[in-house]
C-alpha cells in the first residue's frame, strides 16, 4: 500500500538514485574492463613484428659528418608508451639537444613494446639493425623492467629462486647486448637507462626497491666493463610522488616522468665548440 501513496518527489528520489547505482555498476565494469586490456596490452602482447624507425628529419640512418646519429634500442619505455603527447624520453632528449649544437640531428627508434632482454639480444643480429647501429653517434636503451616484474606477476614472489634465475639470466642477456653494440661500433657512447620502481606507493614497497636498486647496481658493474658505455640512473626520479610521474596504467611514465628522464640523459651529453660530442 505505501509505494501507492509516496509522494511525487519521493518517488523521484528513489528512481534518480537507482539510476546513479546503475551508472556506478556501469563504470566500474568499464574501469575493469579497462584495466584488463592495459595489462594485457602493455605486458602480454607480442612485441611488434617489424622494426618501427623514427627520425627527428625523417631521414634514412647513414654516417655523414654533419649529422648526430641517435640508434634507441629496448621496450615499451623507449617507444614512449604512457605519454599523451608522443614523445617519451626520446623526444624529450632531441628538444634537448637541439639547443647544445647545430648538427641534425636524427633519430632511428628501434624500440618494441613488450621486449625482454633476450628478444634484444635476437635484435642484435639482423644485418639492418646491425648497420644502423655501426651508424650511431649514441645510442641510448632501456631493458630490463619486463624481465624483472614480467607483467605484474613476480610482485608476488620477488623473493623467490624463479626471480634470482630471472636476474641471472637478464644479467647475461645484457652483458652480451652491450658486448655486441661494442663490437658493431666501438667508437659510440652508450647510455643504458636503468630501472625505476613503478610500485613504490604499494604495500611492499621497501622489498620492490631493494630489488630494483639490486639489479641496477649489478647492471652498473656490467656496464663498466665496456668503454664508453654509461649506466644513467632515473630510480631517485621516482622514488618520491611515484604517482605523479606515471601514466594511468601505473608502470608507464607519463610526460613528466618522460621529460625527467630525457632531461637527466641529455645532460650527460655534451658537445664541444666544434659540435662534436665530447667522450
Amino acid at each position: 500500500m505505501g509505494n501507492k501513496f509516496l509522494r511525487k518527489g519521493d518517488r523521484l528520489k528513489i528512481n534518480t538514485a537507482k539510476f546513479i547505482a546503475i551508472l556506478s555498476v556501469l563504470a566500474t565494469v568499464l574501469w575493469i574492463f579497462g584495466l584488463g586490456w592495459t595489462i594485457n596490452s602493455y605486458f602480454f602482447s607480442k612485441p611488434d613484428a617489424k622494426v618501427q624507425s623514427d627520425t627527428a628529419n625523417e631521414a634514412e640512418v647513414s654516417k655523414s659528418d654533419g649529422d648526430y646519429q641517435i640508434v634507441a634500442l629496448g621496450d615499451s619505455l623507449t617507444r614512449g608508451t604512457g605519454d599523451q603527447s608522443g614523445k617519451g624520453y626520446i623526444g624529450y632528449l632531441v628538444d634537448e639537444l637541439k639547443e647544445k649544437t647545430e648538427r641534425d640531428i636524427k633519430l632511428s627508434n628501434l624500440a618494441i613494446k613488450g621486449q625482454v632482454s633476450d628478444q634484444v639480444v635476437e635484435q642484435l643480429q639482423k644485418p639492418e639493425i646491425r648497420r644502423q647501429i655501426s651508424a650511431a653517434d649514441t645510442i641510448v636503451m632501456t631493458i630490463g623492467g619486463n624481465d624483472l616484474f614480467q607483467g605484474g606477476q613476480a610482485l608476488e614472489n620477488l623473493l623467490s629462486a624463479e626471480n634470482d634465475q630471472a636476474k641471472a639470466k637478464y644479467l647475461a642477456n645484457l652483458n652480451k647486448i652491450i658486448g655486441e653494440l661494442r663490437k658493431v661500433n666501438p667508437e659510440a657512447s652508450v647510455y643504458y637507462v636503468g630501472l625505476y620502481n613503478p610500485f613504490n606507493d604499494l604495500e611492499d614497497a621497501k622489498t620492490t626497491s631493494a630489488i630494483v636498486r639490486q639489479w641496477n647496481f649489478e647492471s652498473a658493474e656490467i656496464a663498466a666493463n665496456y668503454p664508453k658505455v654509461v649506466m644513467v640512473p632515473t630510480f631517485d626520479l621516482f622514488e618520491q610522488n611515484v604517482n605523479d610521474y606515471l601514466y594511468s596504467d601505473k608502470f608507464h611514465p607519463n610526460s613528466e616522468g618522460y621529460k625527467l628522464i630525457g632531461e637527466r640523459l641529455s645532460s650527460l651529453i655534451v658537445f664541444s665548440r666544434e659540435g662534436n660530442q665530447d667522450d
